[in-house]
C-alpha cells in the first residue's frame, strides 16, 4: 500500500444521547450518536419513540381527525375561463 495517502486511524470515544459511551477506532477522535445498542428498541425490547425536533407531534397535529375532512368540505373558488 502507498504510504501517506491513508487517514490516521486512532482510538475513538462514541457518546450516545442516552449517556452511554464506549471506545472503538475511527479516523475521528470523538463521535456523537442519537441511538446506541443500550437504548435501541431492538436490543432493549422496549418500545421507544425517538422524537427529533417534535416531528411526532407535528405529524399527529397534521393528520388529526377532521383536519382534512374540513378542508375537503370547503368549496373552492375557481376563476372563470375567458
Amino acid at each position: 500500500m502507498k504510504s501517506g495517502i491513508h487517514p490516521k486511524y486512532q482510538p475513538t470515544t462514541v457518546t450516545c444521547g442516552c449517556g452511554a459511551s464506549f471506545q472503538t477506532r475511527s479516523i475521528r477522535p470523538e463521535l456523537k450518536v442519537d441511538i446506541c445498542s443500550e437504548c435501541h428498541p431492538f436490543y432493549t425490547g422496549k418500545l421507544k419513540f425517538v422524537d427529533t425536533a417534535g416531528r411526532i407531534d407535528k405529524f399527529q397535529k397534521k393528520f388529526a381527525a377532521g383536519t382534512y375532512a374540513s378542508l375537503a368540505a370547503k368549496p373552492t373558488k375557481k376563476k372563470p375561463v375567458k
